[in-house]
């Protein structure tokens, strides 16, 4: 089987790429997991624990096939946490044509993104592209070429891997090996330019590898110092999880860090067994079928929780409701969920709803 060779997450200040076939070569490791789906405009919502460690990063991002060849107009949108400096930078990017032109944003935050899960947003529509960390818009651009641009569909893409770049990345720290990007869930929302809608699609809690919708990668490239490889791409506690290790070290034997707002970790799935990556999954939910069955606690356990559209929200003593409130807890389709932040939207429905579990 050819394996294709993939420039992922912006190697911004690269005038030229060569890529490379060397792959399980290079004496480090990470993984990459792409969707076996492309699409074109839509919201992607994710929460995320990242990595930390000068030279690494993680990222999000989504990618045109094809777009490394010759003679190919590059289009891709990125999310990259950069792990020196404590991880407390990322950067928002889209990089299109031939030669690529880029539009970097860096991004401060008062704290490490390795320490918790976060919820990052990507919106992509034929009018913007805006970037979202839990809940508040850090960056939007409006039309102009690099919008314009984004024509084709592409696929959505995790990955974790370190850069030889140190003007970029800095300097890659080796001993602070294994590292590990936390996924607790992803969810996937079309847009319709007719009517300027998002709709829901579906979401994936990790609670087992769905193989007909995630694929994993086996490649490299000159700039990266790791070879993607499949050990290093597993699913654990209710949570995605992708390792850049050392070459004798490969997998995750550790602890995944349980999410405030549920879902990963010991205390949020209650699946606690390595899943692996080639296994099929029942774990995700889509538009077309977005009722689950009960899980083991029967269907009265959630019957503390209120049932969607009886709304509950904790700073209000009594009467009708439209809102939840950070931390208040909703069912929908058999399913419960926890407020992110101040939400009129249908629970599960975006990045507002983190899932809790099944009723």
């Amino acid at each position: 089987m050819s394996k294709q060779m993939i420039l992922p997450a912006a190697l911004l200040c690269l005038s030229s790429v060569t890529l490379s076939t060397d792959v399980y070569a290079k004496q480090y490791k990470g993984a990459e997991v792409s969707t076996t789906e492309e699409v074109k405009y839509g919201r992607y919502s994710m929460r995320m624990q990242m990595a930390r460690g000068s030279g690494m990063l993680s990222t999000f991002f989504t990618y045109k096939e094809g777009s490394e060849q010759n003679g190919v107009l590059w289009e891709e949108i990125d999310i990259e946490i950069l792990g020196k400096d404590n991880a407390q930078q990322w950067q928002s990017n889209i990089i299109i044509g031939d030669p690529r032109v880029t539009t970097e944003g860096h991004h401060p935050v008062s704290a490490s993104l390795a320490d918790d899960f976060h919820t990052y947003t990507l919106e992509w529509t034929e009018q913007y592209v805006a970037w979202s960390l839990d809940g508040n818009e850090v960056r939007r651009i409006n039309g102009g070429n690099f919008v314009d641009a984004l024509q084709n569909p592409q696929n959505l893409r995790f990955n974790i891997w370190a850069a030889n770049i140190v003007e970029w990345v800095g300097n890659f720290d080796s001993g602070s090996l294994p590292v590990h990007q936390f996924v607790n869930w992803f969810q996937y929302e079309s847009y319709k330019p007719s009517n300027g809608q998002f709709s829901f699609e579906w979401r994936d809690d990790f609670n087992s590898f769905d193989s007909s919708r995630w694929s994993v990668a086996s490649h490299t490239f000159a700039e990266n110092l790791v070879d993607f490889i499949p050990q290093n791409a597993n699913v654990v506690d209710g949570a995605l999880v992708l390792s850049l290790t050392q070459e004798n070290q490969t997998g995750f034997s550790g602890t995944v860090p349980t999410d405030s707002q549920g879902g990963a970790g010991s205390s949020g799935s209650t699946t606690s067994s390595t899943s692996s990556t080639g296994s099929s999954s029942s774990s995700s939910s889509s538009s077309s079928s977005s009722s689950s069955s009960s899980s083991s606690g029967g269907s009265t356990a959630c019957a503390s929780i209120n049932t969607y559209p009886s709304w509950t929200a904790k700073d209000w003593p009594g009467g009708s409701f439209n809102h939840a409130n950070t931390g208040d807890l909703m069912q929908y389709q058999g399913r419960a969920y926890s407020a992110n932040w101040y939400t009129t939207s249908v629970p599960g429905s975006n990045a507002s709803w983190s899932f809790l579990k099944d009723c």
